[in-house]
């Protein structure tokens, strides 16, 4: 066609050479205009099926076989398999970048999140910087483009994780946990939403029986609920806590039961330190509950008594009246409920809920897997040692060298083993004696944890590498894993919504080298054709399922395992196959739609994701409606909501007027606030000598600040001065080294009016000269103004 290239691409059926689509795509109408079906790229030798719309492989035939010709129809690329394979995308290593290229790889190969970035691209939005979510849906349009390129060079997600930790930044190698944690929380970071529930009769089971699990779960979900007299437990997973709290605390029931315990979770190490921000939220077409804002409870029955069950709002922001859910909360938070029982009477005294989003599980070694096996104690039973079932269709040979490596270096270690000796029971005796409510005194007792409601992709990670304090390691031991039918009933709660229990292996990460260096590969399994592929960087290569399962494993993703979903989803096919005219029109969430053809339990239908709480749309999301939203015949939505419930039913769409009235409200509230605290700021700037200081939390004010600029839909709670102040001689006063600013009597006079709080903290004028914080707090206020 004359272009020089250097996008060129020969047709295998004539002597023509076209340009590529970067410039006039010669090639292209070349094909169509002759029905010539074959080309081949003069630069990656890559051949593409113009039939098939596919790159396709030619198989290396023997000599005697005629070459491709003008004769290749369709039949040859889609009638045999194995003359074909889809090509996946390597990424490049940009410096010791093999972490980062080994999670995405993972990460990628996870159906329900890899679909909602590819069919829901329309709710990838976000207006919080470094929109890493943006950079993400890019990577995964390329590695599944249907002309994907042999490998992708992920430079803008790259640069996107360093500015959200700087930990990540130049060369150095990192480790890939750490990188999937804080990819993970920025990702929900950027896509939550406020979760509104719920609630009337447009929500209630057709059947007028019991809510089924999922729907107990879809009712729960992220929000707080008060069911003090249903044995079920409707309480929600939790995010993860925050690193100031105690892992090890505990909730009394007796006081939970006067109005419930704050406690958290420590994070681990290693996990970014921007926690997912929480908080209660109110119940659509419901009162607010009476709950103190961060607390919850719900009643669960445990060992025959029923006790109630703090719900843990861990790593909060602030305490605001609204919670947040996203595709990564969905897919990947479950919840472990903890207890502590005490030996003498048997009185489960002590209760948390606690969301995970990983499970990090030790490795046992010799005497360890000793005791756990022998341990009478052992309050939840798990199927541990070598088993026959871990190896699949391995056959004896791998079984046999397994059982000589054991002979020589110990017993085999099994996933399950390492999942028993994470849910095992730590006895509480000596000076860790539990103090019993009942018995009013120190008694032996049992702590123990068990899952309360499993997620859709479990996310395992081996404690493989220890840290001391002068030297690191890496614990090497092989552990055996199943790839299909991990059972994880043993370790289930009594009262678990969950009803899958079973889970197959997607994709795993491995490690190879020492704790100080090594190097990162991802084993992943196609799920279009089942195969499993090495992940290296920029090279992917088929591989043998034995490869896998000798693996060094490292981070594991596993997926629950159903044909009923599939049974389901196929008989949707069939309903909206049918052709019915007359039948009416109804709108159903994109996203749930999503969770329904990726998710063997996507729980009940939540049109909620569209709607406001008065049922219209907000003003905010009617100019991308059609993203939200698909549209199902008649049948096609009974059918769905006679299996899964939910709702509510919508067969038209309007803007909400009430929603405009009070967004317009907002805004004015939003402009008032802002212009009078500039105005009283800058008489107080023009004073020379003001009579009364007063001091704000810096904190505070920037929640303040977010509001007012219109980042944060949410108003900031009370004024929280409890941080920056300290007790002494019966009056509080400002703390040594506190994060404030300086503000004058008639700006803490308006804003304690409109948000209340406390405790007002004063600042005496004679101190201002030689008071460097103070001056340090004026400088604050000051340059947080001239950003206003």
């Amino acid at each position: 066609c004359g272009v020089g290239g250097p996008n060129l691409w020969a047709c295998l059926e004539c002597q023509y050479v076209g340009c590529g689509e970067t410039f006039s795509d010669h090639s292209t109408l070349h094909a169509q205009a002759n029905k010539h079906n074959l080309t081949v790229n003069l630069t990656t030798f890559r051949i593409w099926c113009y039939v098939c719309e596919r790159e396709v492989f030619l198989e290396q035939r023997p000599a005697v076989v005629p070459a491709m010709s003008a004769t290749h129809t369709p039949h040859h690329c889609k009638a045999k398999e194995h003359q074909i394979r889809h090509r996946l995308t390597g990424m490049k290593n940009i410096g010791n970048s093999c972490y980062m290229n080994a999670a995405l790889q993972a990460l990628s190969n996870c159906p329900p999140l890899t679909q909602f970035f590819l069919d829901c691209s329309g709710l990838v939005r976000t207006d919080k910087k470094p929109a890493l979510c943006k950079s993400y849906q890019k990577l995964i349009s390329e590695l599944w483009h249907k002309k994907r390129p042999s490998y992708v060079v992920p430079t803008s997600l790259s640069q996107g994780i360093k500015l959200v930790n700087p930990m990540f930044r130049g060369y150095a190698q990192q480790d890939t946990q750490e990188f999937l944690r804080c990819l993970m929380d920025q990702l929900h970071e950027e896509l939550k939403e406020p979760l509104a529930e719920c609630g009337g009769e447009g929500d209630e089971r057709r059947d007028g029986g019991d809510r089924s699990p999922s729907e107990d779960e879809f009712l729960s979900c992220d929000s707080e609920k008060e069911r003090l007299k249903e044995k079920r437990v409707l309480g929600s997973p939790l995010h993860r806590g925050s690193q100031e709290m105690d892992e090890d605390a505990d909730v009394d029931t007796t006081a939970a039961e006067e109005g419930g315990l704050e406690r958290g979770a420590e994070e681990e190490e290693g996990t970014p330190p921007s926690p997912r921000p929480q908080g209660p939220s109110q119940t659509q077409g419901q009162t607010q509950s009476n709950s103190t804002p961060g607390r919850g409870l719900v009643m669960v029955e445990v060992e025959h008594q029923k006790i109630y069950v703090t719900q843990l709002f861990l790593g909060a922001k602030k305490q605001k009246q609204s919670r947040y859910r996203s595709v990564i909360s969905d897919i990947f938070d479950g919840s472990i409920l903890s207890l502590v029982q005490c030996l003498t009477c048997d009185r489960v005294s002590c209760v948390s809920l606690e969301t995970f989003q990983d499970l990090s599980l030790p490795i046992p070694g010799k005497e360890d897997l000793a005791k756990l096996h022998s341990s009478i104690h052992q309050n939840l039973p798990a199927k541990t040692g070598v088993s026959l079932d871990v190896y699949g269709s391995q056959g004896w040979i791998t079984y046999i060298m397994d059982s000589i490596r054991s002979w020589f270096w110990g017993p085999m270690v099994t996933l399950e083993d390492c999942l028993a000796a994470f849910f095992a029971a730590d006895e509480l005796k000596g000076d860790n004696m539990y103090s019993c409510e009942r018995c009013k005194k120190l008694r032996n007792g049992v702590k123990y944890c068990k899952v309360l409601r499993l997620p859709e992709i479990l996310c395992i990670h081996l404690k493989r590498f220890r840290h001391e304090v002068m030297y690191s390691f890496k614990i090497n031991s092989h552990v055996a894993f199943p790839l299909e039918s991990l059972e994880l009933r043993p370790f289930l709660a009594k009262d678990s919504p969950s009803q899958i229990t079973t889970y197959d292996l997607l994709s795993l990460i491995c490690h190879h080298g020492t704790a100080g260096s090594g190097h990162y590969i991802a084993y992943c399994q196609n799920v279009i054709n089942g195969q499993w592929y090495e992940f290296d960087d920029q090279y992917v290569t088929e591989v043998h399922e034995t490869v896998v399962q000798n693996a060094e494993a490292y981070v594991l993703f596993y997926r629950k395992s159903s044909e009923e979903s599939v049974r389901e989803r196929q008989k949707v096919v069939d309903l909206a196959s049918m052709k019915e005219p007359s039948l009416l029109q109804f709108y159903i969430s994109r996203e749930w739609l999503n969770k329904f053809n990726t998710f063997t339990e996507p729980g009940p239908i939540s049109n909620h994701t569209f709607l406001c709480q008065h049922g219209g749309i907000p003003l905010n999301k009617y100019h991308y409606i059609d993203d939200l939203v698909v549209i199902l015949p008649q049948n096609v939505w009974e059918y769905l909501y006679n299996s899964f419930g939910g709702g509510p039913a919508v067969n038209h769409l309007y803007v909400c007027a009430i929603c405009q009235v009070e967004l317009e409200a907002l805004a004015k509230r939003r402009k008032v606030e802002i212009d009078t605290f500039i105005r009283l700021n800058k008489e107080f700037q023009a004073e020379e000598a003001p009579t009364v200081i007063l001091c704000i939390s810096m904190q505070w004010f920037r929640e303040w600040e977010s509001f007012v600029k219109g980042k944060d839909n949410e108003p900031p709670g009370p004024i929280d001065n409890s941080k920056i102040g300290v007790m002494k001689g019966g009056h509080v006063q400002l703390k040594q080294g506190a994060d404030y600013g300086q503000i004058s009597e008639e700006t803490w006079q308006y804003l304690l009016g409109i948000y209340s709080g406390g405790p007002e903290i004063a600042v005496r004028q004679t101190v201002l000269a030689t008071d460097t914080d103070s001056l340090h707090g004026e400088r604050k206020i000051e340059a947080e103004t001239r950003a206003l």
